[in-house]
């Protein structure tokens, strides 16, 4: 595949094709991040079909490598930013599993006090900035998050995701634009499932390789295999170093696939089950797996017992949900500006 002429001028001791060896606690990070992310959303989607969890719900089932391999390649004080398939994200980044499951509940336990649902998951305290609901409105915002970052002189860098479906909105272009003028700090990162909300790109787009809509403006970037984790993890690595030495942003297409539909209303009548199963025989979490047992970091048993603590933190997720109250109707009118005392909410 082509790319960039600037991608090209990889960061010193920074090849995109090199040999790095990943350590044992790096590894069993992967696998129980990407395991967590699954369970959870596996139980979302039979929550779901109970009408336990009503409204929109868009599950991360098969692109878990996309966040999990970017946790590892940033630090503490980085901010996250998403749209609506937003519930792998803070699980990757340490979000409390009951939070999010009481949010997606509406309960005002969750995440955001039971007000903005499965689509919009914040957690201030592990730099997620979170999901958001409008197709592409979060590019700008992750261009607005980096520009902070560096007017306060930081260090921190923005991760911004986005579908390929954000790629057609003129606030995608306006944000590289100036992203790349003021030189920001931030990550822009199209997780190309291939299909949007259920047209492929092919049908949708004369530029099928996305990550070369950077060249205009005159942007790094380069597509990642983004059902190896690894793979995730070393290109994330190679944009943060471009940030955080002041040469600006990169664009980076994760390609990756989901399992299930763009939402949970979707017959996928769009794709085949076959090509479905295909993709499957890449599970990253598979993957990591085999990679754990090939180099005897652990056992079956080991990983057997990561599972089963899993599924216990999803149990009692589910458990905290359903205990927890609904918020008093009066909520409605809290946190809508920041002025505690603002005096025209009633008006």
């Amino acid at each position: 595949m082509p790319t960039t002429t600037k991608a090209k001028n990889e960061p010193a001791g920074a090849k995109k094709n090199d040999a790095t060896e990943f350590s044992k606690e790096t590894y069993l990070y992967w696998y129980e991040s990407m395991q967590l992310m699954r369970k959870f959303e596996e139980k979302a989607g039979q929550l779901y079909g109970m009408q336990k969890i009503k409204g929109f719900c868009h599950l991360y089932i098969g692109q878990e490598a996309c966040a999990s391999g970017a946790v590892t390649a940033l630090r503490k004080g980085d901010k996250w930013i998403t749209a609506y398939r937003d519930h792998g994200h803070p699980l990757a980044l340490g979000t409390n599993p009951k939070a999010i499951m009481a949010e997606l509940y509406g309960k005002e336990t969750g995440t955001t006090k039971g007000k903005g649902g499965s689509m919009h998951i914040f957690d201030k305290n592990v730099g997620f900035v979170g999901g958001h609901g409008i197709v592409g409105a979060q590019v700008p915002l992750g261009a607005g998050i980096a520009f902070a970052e560096k007017y306060n002189k930081t260090g921190n860098l923005c991760i911004c995701y986005m579908g390929d479906g954000a790629v057609r909105q003129g606030a995608f272009h306006e944000a590289l634009n100036l992203a790349m003028l003021w030189k920001l700090p931030v990550i822009f990162v199209i997780e190309n499932n291939g299909y949007a909300m259920g047209t492929s790109v092919k049908r949708t787009s004369n530029v099928t390789d996305l990550y070369t809509l950077a060249d205009a403006y005159d942007m790094p970037s380069e597509p990642v295999d983004a059902m190896k984790v690894e793979e995730v993890h070393k290109s994330v690595a190679r944009a943060a170093e471009r940030a955080r030495k002041g040469e600006g942003p990169t664009l980076l297409e994760f390609r990756t696939y989901r399992y299930k539909g763009h939402s949970m209303s979707d017959p996928q009548k769009y794709r085949t089950k076959e090509e479905v199963e295909q993709y499957k025989q890449r599970d990253p979490i598979e993957v990591v797996k085999q990679a754990i047992l090939d180099k005897k970091f652990a056992t079956e048993k080991d990983l057997e017992a990561i599972d089963q603590k899993i599924v216990g933190q999803v149990d009692e997720s589910v458990k905290f949900a359903e205990e927890s109250n609904f918020p008093d109707p009066s909520e409605a009118l809290t946190d809508v500006y920041v002025q505690s005392d603002y005096p025209f909410i009633l008006d």
